[in-house]
């Protein structure tokens, strides 16, 4: 995997460049794709972050999710370019553990973004929405939205075993207050956070159970996806979406009124916290620690009582992609 173009201060200058600065801190940010739009937010607030505080950024990234051989390689080039800080999105929480480890050996600040580490202490702190809190909130908004009526539930998740899926999926189930094994939760399919395979999802998950009256999304593509295959047969107006992200095409599904509501994260955030900490640990030797939240709120164009929310128009104007 190759580093992309690295930022000085203000000025974009190239790998073989780094030297001539090698006073300025290096700090690292690699990604699962540069092609996601959480993704381009993040390293936007990476890039705005360096350019402040006038340090070395090299950014790279997968060329897939789930691409760890990749991002193995671009701590490995990281470490030498003089990174004393790098910033991950873990592919794979799990196989990502080793590389992590070696660059710890070698005195590297580590901070994931986003999700976890397994085991969590593979990095010394973690910046990331409360997953877990954005599932509750969209459970607890679908409960006060259906009332006393019937649920019946599907679940869209994301694949077995990932962190950040398993916090959202449970939050949800906690917040509309259900069990996994409770009756009301009729289908449950894996659709990876793809558009494309959260359709055929869908599209499963009403062949089992006709009577759907409540999607719990992974993401937004992923409800898009749901909402296209609930349209194809005329029940996009009888079945409610959620879902989490806070992008601005789904932001726009909010207002479109294809998505009831969303739970918004803030990659941004994410990253310019994670580039101050590598300042700071550059000038004090002092390391970030544990978990910082970076924020989630609720949104939807249909409030209602005893659940917080924003409107649509909060959401676009703290979205992410093309507004």
């Amino acid at each position: 995997m190759k580093l992309s173009n690295v930022v000085v201060g203000t000025a974009f200058v190239w790998m073989s460049t780094i030297a001539v600065a090698a006073e300025q801190p290096v700090i690292g940010l690699i990604t699962k794709t540069d092609t996601n739009p959480f993704f381009v937010k993040m390293k936007e607030g990476a890039q705005q972050a360096a350019q402040a505080g006038g340090v070395i950024l090299l950014t790279a990234a997968g060329k897939f999710d789930g691409d760890n051989a990749g991002q193995v390689s671009a701590i490995e080039n990281m470490i030498a370019a003089g990174a004393k800080t790098i910033l991950i999105v873990p592919s794979d929480a799990k196989a990502i553990v080793p590389s992590l480890k070696k660059a710890r050996d070698k005195g590297v600040q580590l901070i994931a973004l986003d999700s976890s580490t397994e085991p969590k202490d593979a990095v010394d702190a973690l910046f990331a929405t409360d997953n877990y809190q954005a599932g509750k909130l969209i459970g607890q908004y679908a409960k006060a939205v259906m009332g006393g009526k019937s649920a019946k539930i599907a679940t869209l998740d994301l694949f077995p075993g990932h962190p950040v899926g398993i916090a959202r999926h449970t939050g949800f189930l906690d917040g509309f207050g259900v069990k996994a094994n409770d009756p009301s939760v009729v289908c449950m399919q894996d659709a990876f956070g793809d558009q494309a395979k959260g359709q055929t999802a869908m599209e499963n998950c009403l062949q089992k159970n006709p009577q759907i009256n409540l999607v719990y999304a992974i993401n937004e593509p992923v409800a898009a996806g749901a909402y296209k295959a609930l349209k194809a047969i005329g029940k996009e107006k009888s079945v409610m979406i959620v879902t989490v992200d806070g992008g601005c095409t789904g932001v726009r599904d909010i207002k479109a009124g294809a998505i009831a509501a969303t739970s918004q994260q803030y990659p941004l955030k994410m990253a310019s916290l994670g580039v101050e900490a590598g300042i700071a640990y550059a000038k004090t030797g002092k390391k970030a620690m544990g978990y910082i939240d970076t924020g989630v709120h609720l949104i939807t164009d249909h409030p209602v009582a005893g659940v917080e929310s924003k409107d649509s128009q909060f959401g676009l104007d703290a979205c992410w992609g093309k507004k």
